[in-house]
């Protein structure tokens, strides 16, 4: 009997409202189930080697969704995140010369202007919410600039946003799906739509203008430009938030941070560990594919479980510990066993399809935490509201809502 034959198909994932019952759950699931067949024939992947064979194999592992699901295939034109090499190798290089190092080693001036205005907005020593105030306006502003956004239309971009990943996709194969995904892509589809046109009439010195330059169509740049936008975004604002909350939750933390900036970045790689902002990720299979003892046949869908890697017992040291000091990047990263070479957090992806933005999100990070741990000699959720964070119900640990309560420093 094989381990899918095993394991329950009739249970269901905690959703990321519950976070520690699902962090239980993908525990279990590495244990015992290390590869499982859930009620609509999609297959599970939860072990960090696992979820890595999956990630680094698109030949196997085809990120073309459209290819079980026909019905989505529409709002998948051009959606860099969707698409196999060799197309994929095109169309990324389209835009990869924007988030090379350099590129956006260039952006730290203006990150950090952005990030002291919204700070200089708050009020002295009283309760603000993160997200409003810094998680969220920061990175659309960047990456609005960016694509050649106007910031009077940064609200609608959060409203379409939730609309998008607030949505509940239970059966990926489910006929009706790519209708309910058209709509709510509409409103922002119709306005990039738009903004192409008006590239293709007038170009400007934008990323828009390089996808119509590129000689992508309408939908193919529209739906390119939704895809940076949305990433371009919800990463880094998912990322803050979960940052202030881990923090918070480890005395002695903020006080350290405050005290050797120097030591951010490592901390930040150790909340995309604890924390992923993206749960998983689907693949459909190309040919029948053995993994930890289960063959999962041909034209099947996968999720590869990133948060599980993240909290994987054979890669991390005591895992569910938040250790700042573990290492970044492809460093060092508390590995031990057969990664003691280095394992590293995978909450940005792998391969070829590893994030195009990860050094955008991780520079953003960075300098919005150095700013506020020099502002503030404490930063913690108000307990008051921790019941209203509103937390992304799938695929997405973190919350839309994040309260806090700031002691202003005035040493600095």
């Amino acid at each position: 009997m094989t381990t899918t034959e095993m394991a329950p198909a009739d249970a269901v994932a905690p959703d990321s409202t519950d976070e520690p019952a699902l962090v239980a759950w993908l525990a279990t699931m590495r244990a015992e189930h290390p590869v499982w067949r859930d009620r609509y024939g999609m297959y599970h992947v939860f072990r960090r080697q696992d979820v890595l064979t999956v990630l680094r194999d698109p030949a196997r592992f085809s990120s073309d969704k459209g290819r079980l699901a026909p019905a989505t295939a529409s709002v998948s034109r051009g959606m860099l995140t969707q698409i196999d090499p060799p197309e994929h190798r095109r169309l990324r290089s389209v835009v990869s010369t924007a988030f090379t190092p350099r590129r956006v080693a260039d952006l730290e001036p203006r990150i950090r202007e952005i990030t002291r205005r919204l700070l200089d907005a708050l009020p002295d020593d009283r309760s603000f919410d993160l997200v409003d105030a810094l998680a969220f306006p920061l990175p659309v502003t960047v990456i609005a600039e960016m694509l050649g956004l106007p910031e009077a239309d940064h609200p609608l971009f959060r409203a379409w946003a939730d609309r998008l990943f607030s949505m509940q996709v239970d059966d990926p194969t489910d006929p009706a799906l790519g209708e309910r995904v058209a709509a709510a892509m509409a409103d922002i589809a119709a306005y990039l739509t738009a903004r192409v046109q008006e590239r293709r009439a007038a170009s400007t010195d934008d990323l828009v203008s390089a996808l119509v330059a590129a000689g992508l169509d309408d939908e193919e740049a529209a739906n390119f430009s939704l895809l940076l936008l949305l990433a371009g975004h919800i990463t880094t604002t998912v990322l803050l938030g979960n940052a202030v909350r881990t923090f918070a939750e480890h005395p002695g933390v903020w006080e350290g941070l405050r005290a050797d900036p120097t030591t951010i970045p490592a901390a930040v790689e150790e909340v995309l560990r604890l924390r992923s902002p993206f749960t998983a990720t689907a693949r459909v299979t190309t040919e029948a594919v053995g993994i930890a003892g289960t063959t999962i046949p041909a034209e099947r869908f996968v999720l590869a479980w990133m948060l599980s890697a993240n909290h994987d017992e054979s890669a991390f040291a005591d895992p569910e510990a938040f250790v700042p000091d573990r290492g970044i990047g492809g460093q060092r990263h508390g590995a031990r066993g057969a990664d003691a070479g280095g394992a590293a957090q995978t909450a940005f992806g792998h391969g070829v399809h590893f994030c195009l933005g990860a050094p955008l999100a991780r520079l953003e990070a960075r300098v919005a935490l150095e700013e506020l741990t020099t502002r503030y000699d404490a930063l913690s959720p108000a307990r008051d509201a921790m019941g209203d964070l509103q937390p992304y119900p799938r695929g997405v640990l973190g919350v839309r809502r994040l309260p806090v309560k700031g002691v202003r420093s005035y040493t600095r």
